[in-house]
């Protein structure tokens, strides 16, 4: 949740535009390939696609339009698609650095960290002058949990453009991390001195005031944020947590389901929303909820260890040692407390 921003930042136009037309056989075959270009930069994918593929079918062979097609898909969150098309792009040409660092930025958009850092190993390899394929290869490494990489290549980013806002703000995600708040606001602090509209380091900030327990600090961060960008479902769940964190359920509970309509697919607005039913009482929807987050992520350890708690309370403690164990299957450590009530309750040592 708290990482939201630090990989989708690059100004597309510049990234299409570096390229020259070299297979391009015919005038109208480029004039698709640059309609693309301006439906795209609009956010017009489908039509920017529709010209691509004007431009493949004149001349198959034109890496360029594989790439540039690979970023629509990618932007609309089709990314098996996009990885398709930057591998043909590759297959044409296996020196084009940026379809490695797109096909990178797509890998990590999966979750498939090394298969990230591989493509951005081989996009630096070709050009180690980009600085985002070192920003997003520290995103796949922070969310790996190696800080100290994630670090040392935001540095490098930096090095290469000290005008990065998004790699000060990322770098502010990893110092959270690390317990190191106020160097994680500072960070913060320098992005938005250089883009005041970067709405992911208002919300990033404020995760980093909310750890430190200044929660109306946070709230007041993720409403800048949202007026920023209304549709920016992660702030939500963000200021849900902070409201969760002061005791205010029901405004928490609001700020979840805003969060699930722009997007209902994010299993942490489902798994803190279980939280808040849980401090109500309303331990069914809390379980239904968990359940939910699940689904979307059945690897969440954290969810499993939610889920245990809300079968405690409903005395159902066979479910909730089963959820205690597949949470310590996937290296959670369950508190102690919730340990002994269980063994207690239970007559179960595990």
């Amino acid at each position: 949740m708290s990482k939201v921003g630090c990989l989708r930042f690059l100004m597309i136009f510049v990234l299409l535009s570096i390229f020259t037309i070299r297979h391009l056989n015919a005038a109208d075959a480029e004039a698709h390939y640059n309609r693309g270009i301006d439906y795209y930069n609009e956010g017009e994918y489908d039509r920017a696609i529709s010209e691509y593929n004007k431009v493949i079918e004149i001349d198959p062979r034109v890496a360029e339009a594989y790439y540039a097609r690979g970023n629509a898909y990618d932007d609309k969150g089709e990314h098996d698609r996009a990885i398709s098309d930057y591998n043909k792009a590759l297959e044409i040409d296996p020196r084009i650095a940026l379809a490695y660092k797109k096909r990178g930025d797509a890998y990590n958009e999966k979750g498939e960290y090394d298969r990230a850092i591989s493509d951005y190993n081989k996009a630096l390899e070709i050009d180690p002058r980009i600085a985002s394929a070192y920003n997003n290869r520290g995103v796949a490494y922070d969310e790996k949990g190696e800080y100290d990489r994630a670090i040392s290549d935001y540095n490098k980013a930096l090095e290469i453009n000290p005008r990065l806002a998004e790699a000060y703000t990322c770098r502010g995600v990893v110092y959270k991390s690390k317990g190191e708040y106020d160097r994680a606001i500072s960070d913060h602090n320098k992005a938005l001195e250089i883009n005041p509209r970067l709405a992911s380091a208002y919300n990033n900030r404020g995760v980093a005031y909310k750890s430190k327990g200044e929660y109306d600090r946070a709230i007041s961060d993720y409403n800048k944020a949202l007026e920023i960008n209304p549709r920016y479902a992660e702030a939500y769940t963000c200021r849900g947590s902070a409201y969760d964190s002061k005791g205010e359920y029901d405004r928490a509970i609001s700020d979840y389901n805003k969060a699930l309509e722009i997007n209902p697919r994010l299993a942490d607005a489902y798994n803190n929303r279980g939280n808040a039913y849980k401090s109500k009482g309303e331990f069914d929807r809390a379980i239904s909820d968990h359940n939910k987050a699940l689904e979307i992520n059945p690897r969440d350890a954290i969810t499993y260890n939610n889920r245990a708690i809300d079968y405690y309370y409903k005395k159902e403690y066979d479910k909730a040692w089963e959820d205690v164990h597949k949470a310590q299957g996937l290296g959670y450590q369950a508190q102690p407390k919730l340990l002994d009530l269980l063994r207690k309750a239970s007559g179960r040592q595990r």
